[in-house]
């Protein structure tokens, strides 16, 4: 009963815009000062802030940003979008792929969902318009893309599970990388199929089709190079994760510099939009921190673990069942927020269950299946937040075509959901690799 009511506490709150952070570390305090009393949660509150922000590990989500800022100050993006509608001009809807394939490499040097989105629509959606797409498929495929910017690493609410569940974050990254790509060919399917059932969406033929060039490729090359020398020494042992971030956040604002396109304000605001993001980030921590220990308190976690695997049901039905929960909360909670609530919880519990792997695997693999069902909430209305992101750009486009353009993407989601989860192993392949 006493869970319940803090977690009526948090979403009273949040339904009168109370900030999420503020609202789960209101309950939190509410639920641990009922059990323990003043003194003692006065005790814990000394050390809460220490206690989280001292962690090593946390400082590559600040550099992972700060890379995505000075990626999208320095005009990376368009040089993105210009190759990758190269590439695809001979596929009908091929604008619409390359925005997904930009939006794909993008995230590959952003981490975040919101930010790519925003940056690649910025470049690519009056394009889409001057070539005839409907503002339907131009806004719903922008704003599914903006999801590759979580699935392919690195990813920041991806970091954030390696730092809750403490386990290898290179592991993660690996495991991600199969699944990001299965999403960006899942949406470029996607694009491929709904062209041809509902013509009129896009053009038949693009006249006015680009040519590959030599500076144009030459463009894109330093992003290439950048994700080579983070990743490949990441996984190659040359450095942590955070030293990689740190080196691609050095040699992403060197490749902005070389562009010419970095000024002094642009720099000044790639910081300040850095300490923006990671002060939202890590104040949800603090507030998921208090609820969690409110939380722990109540012993409904350890209880629902026990009660869980007392059942006898199927594993693989358990983490459908968590996953469905997760698409339901995505209606009212940002993915980070969700990952940082529920993780503590739900993490016991699928490491109670017996799926036939190590339990290393497991933990990789559940932290895929959360990352690409977490998606789905910022696609899904009644919120999807990145339908808004992308709809607030698009003036002339009605709220409402923009979810039902994003609905052959979220079909996509679905069945790539499915794939993983009965198939681990396709998650889990690249991991052996990593040492």
């Amino acid at each position: 009963m006493l869970a319940g009511l803090i977690f009526a506490c948090m979403l009273g709150l949040m339904a009168i815009r109370v900030p999420i952070a503020i609202s789960m570390f209101v309950a939190g305090v509410f639920g641990y000062l009922y059990q323990v009393g003043l003194a003692p949660f006065l005790n814990n509150l000394n050390g809460l802030a220490y206690a989280r922000f001292a962690s090593y590990d946390l400082s590559v989500i600040p550099l992972f940003i700060l890379m995505g800022n000075f990626a999208t100050q320095g005009g990376i993006s368009k040089a993105l979008f210009q190759f990758a509608s190269v590439v695809m001009a001979g596929f009908r809807g091929g604008l619409a792929m390359a925005a997904v394939m930009a939006s794909a490499a993008f995230g590959a040097i952003c981490g975040s969902s919101i930010a790519t989105a925003a940056t690649i629509t910025s470049v690519a959606l009056p394009e889409m318009k001057r070539h005839g797409y409907s503002g339907r498929l131009a806004t719903g495929t922008l704003a599914a893309g903006g999801t590759l910017g979580i699935l392919i690493p690195p990813s920041v609410p991806l970091v954030i599970y390696a730092i809750l569940t403490e386990q290898n974050i290179a592991k993660l990254f690996a495991a991600a990388t199969i699944p990001g790509i299965i999403a960006m060919f899942g949406y470029m399917i996607a694009i491929a199929v709904y062209v041809r059932l509902f013509p009129g969406h896009a053009p038949e033929h693009d006249e006015d089709r680009p040519r590959m060039t030599l500076a144009g490729v030459l463009a894109v090359a330093p992003i290439a190079i950048i994700f080579a020398i983070v990743f490949g020494g990441i996984y190659g042992g040359l450095f942590t994760p955070t030293e990689g971030a740190g080196v691609g956040a050095a040699a992403t604002f060197v490749a902005a510099l070389l562009r010419r396109e970095l000024t002094l304000h642009k720099i000044k605001l790639c910081f300040y939009s850095t300490a923006g993001a990671s002060a939202m980030i890590f104040m949800i921590f603090i507030g998921a921190d208090m609820m969690n220990t409110a939380l722990a308190l109540t012993q409904v976690p350890a209880q629902l673990a026990s009660v869980i695997q007392g059942w006898g049901v199927a594993p693989v039905l358990v983490v459908s069942g968590i996953l469905l929960f997760y698409v339901v909360l995505g209606a009212v909670m940002d993915e980070l927020s969700m990952i940082l609530l529920t993780i503590p919880i739900f993490f016991p519990v699928v490491m109670g269950l017996d799926f036939g792997m190590p339990k290393e695997s497991v933990a990789i693999w559940f932290g895929i299946m959360v990352l690409m069902t977490v998606g789905f909430g910022l696609l899904a209305p009644p919120v999807g937040l990145n339908v808004y992101v992308v709809n607030g750009m698009a003036k002339d486009v009605p709220i409402s075509e923009s979810y039902k353009g994003v609905m052959p993407f979220l079909v996509s989601d679905v069945l790539r959901t499915i794939l993983l989860l009965m198939f681990p192993p396709i998650s889990l392949w690249l991991v052996k690799f990593v040492g």
